[in-house]
């Protein structure tokens, strides 16, 4: 039987569920409010998909930003200019996304280690001045505007999304969980066996006639693709798209969730940046220098929990 299926991780797997799925209720019993839990969803998403390169081929990006960037001036784009429909918002912010992704992934995809990352980088800082450079498309600075989340029609239905902040929450929990799907089918395959193969060891994986940097550059690829729905959906949350959300400091944000989670686990991210979110929105409110306190707490979970929190609740579980 895998790890995957194995009891107790089932049970806090199916915790984790009951948590999301009643958050709107819990959460304004604690001083929280739902557009909270819905940022933490979709940056949760964000830190899940550089998990999907990290953990499990063991490649870092510290670029993956600018494709949550593109993501989300894919889909500010589309409700501004082309027609006010969000899932042909969420459709084109992926696209935009993933496809930049595969461009150049083609290219980088060849390097390892710090070059790797570094790489990473000079692209997303290229992105980011092209957006904070080319402001009658972007805004530039002051960020995209003029646009904003529509109602479903689902024939049957309409579910309004746009002033409604739970059925907001519950569509991106949706996603969250369609995304999730998506991830948890390609890492059982073989593919994703591969994946982990290379990550692992990938001198032994290319004796074994293993196509490493093609695997390397899908699995890059479909990363970006992740990442871009996720950006797609937060610039659905907060009706605006900002350079910022390409620079690679958001890079490093994401990567620190899916650390603080756990990077080599499906679920660790999420709870990651559950994590890095509240505090983020408590700690701002007291002090501005609030990513202080953030980073001691994460150099703790460095050094006392290196399977991240959801290892560290996991074993607890198993003893």
């Amino acid at each position: 039987m895998s790890d995957y299926f194995h009891p107790p991780r089932l049970a806090v797997i199916a915790a984790l569920w009951a948590v999301l799925l009643l958050a709107p209720y819990w959460m304004p019993l604690l001083g929280g409010y739902t557009a909270l839990g819905t940022r933490v969803l979709v940056l949760g998403l964000a830190a899940m998909s550089v998990n999907f390169l990290l953990g499990f081929t063991g490649v870092l990006s510290f670029g993956h930003a600018a494709y949550f960037g593109l993501g989300a001036y894919g889909a500010g784009l589309a409700l501004k200019f082309l027609a006010p429909s969000t899932p042909l918002a969420l459709l084109c912010g992926t696209l935009l996304g993933g496809i930049a992704g595969a461009l150049l992934g083609a290219l980088i995809a060849r390097r390892r280690g710090v070059y790797f990352a570094m790489v990473t980088i000079a692209f997303g800082q290229v992105f980011y001045y092209i957006a904070f450079q080319w402001s009658s498309v972007t805004g530039g600075d002051d960020g995209l505007r003029g646009f904003s989340r529509q109602p479903l029609d689902l024939g049957v239905a309409r579910i309004d999304i746009l002033s409604n902040a739970n059925a907001f929450y519950y569509f991106v929990l949706f996603c969250l969980a369609l995304a999730i799907g998506v991830m948890g089918f390609i890492l059982r395959s073989p593919f994703g066996r591969t994946m982990i193969a290379i990550r692992e060891n990938e001198q032994r994986a290319r004796f074994l006639g293993i196509p490493v940097d093609r695997h390397i550059w899908i699995a890059f690829t479909l990363s970006c693709f992740f990442m871009g729905f996720a950006g797609a959906l937060y610039a659905l949350l907060n009706n605006f798209a900002d350079p910022r959300g390409l620079h690679y400091s958001q890079s490093g944000d994401f990567v620190m969730m899916a650390v603080m989670g756990g990077m080599r686990s499906l679920w660790g991210p999420l709870l990651g940046a559950a994590v890095f979110v509240v505090l983020q929105d408590y700690l701002s409110s007291i002090t501005v220098n609030w990513m202080s306190f953030v980073g001691m707490l994460f150099v703790a979970i460095v050094l006392f929990f290196p399977r991240g929190l959801l290892g560290f609740i996991q074993h607890r579980s198993d003893s």
